[in-house]
């Protein structure tokens, strides 16, 4: 066991690195679509699509 895991080391952290960084990210999602904000940035007035990403009523 010991032999594989300083054998793949870099292997590893890299990876553990990488889950870390997506999992931030999913977080940093979830939370902005609770408080309601839009992923994209820009406001909904002037988009095609404000009906279909948005319940506008």
């Amino acid at each position: 066991m010991l032999a594989f895991l300083s054998a793949n080391i870099g292997t590893i952290i890299v990876s553990l690195v990488i889950i870390a960084i997506v999992a931030a990210i999913v977080i940093c999602l979830a939370k902005n679509k609770k408080k309601g904000k839009s992923s994209c940035g820009c406001g909904c007035a002037n988009c095609a699509m404000r009906g279909t990403c948005h319940n506008i009523k």
